[in-house]
């Protein structure tokens, strides 16, 4: 009987540490922040946003959620917070395809694979005056994701995206 408990003490441990770095509790607990801009782009204007070139239908083609946040990073101290909550929902089963590392600035691409297919995507890029992410939730080809991410296609696609299909929210402002 106690072994039992035991076990399913453990198991629910595990599993509230597990869903403490995700995606979701990460956009929550951020998106009434001061000076945030938080978009979870809805299913039918995902079709609009998958128009602005071929590669991005292929990657928005297959997508059901799609996220985008941007803050102000403009502290030491709050670059180094935000990097490290990034990096505590990238540890959690996701795999970096792109890193790239200067003083306290990121730009990070993190996938989450599931056999052949990459399921979750995970843009990060803090300039150490503001940071965003973009999060992508579907079904979509690691070979075409890890050649965008070769290439840095993921360094300018949030800005991309608000700028071209959300024009009346200005992530600068």
């Amino acid at each position: 009987m106690y072994k039992k408990i035991s076990i399913l003490f453990i198991f629910v441990l595990f599993y509230s540490c597990g869903t403490y770095n995700s995606i979701d509790t990460f956009y929550n607990a951020h998106k009434n922040d001061d000076q945030v801009t938080a978009v979870r782009v809805p299913q039918f204007m995902l079709t609009l946003i998958s128009g602005i070139s071929p590669e991005m239908q292929s990657l928005i083609g297959n997508t059901r959620d799609l996220r985008y946040m941007q803050f102000p990073s403009a502290t030491p101290a709050r670059t180094q917070f935000l990097n490290q909550q990034m990096n505590g929902i990238t540890s959690n089963s996701f795999i970096e395809v792109y890193r790239k590392n200067d003083n306290l600035k990121r730009n990070v691409v993190s996938i989450r694979e599931k056999r052949n297919s990459v399921k979750e995507i995970l843009i990060y890029n803090n300039n150490a005056e503001s940071a965003s992410f973009l999060y992508f939730n579907g079904d979509f080809d690691p070979i075409k994701v890890r050649e965008m991410a070769r290439n840095n296609e993921f360094e300018t696609l949030g800005n991309n995206v608000m700028n071209e299909y959300l024009p009346n929210i200005n992530p600068k402002n």
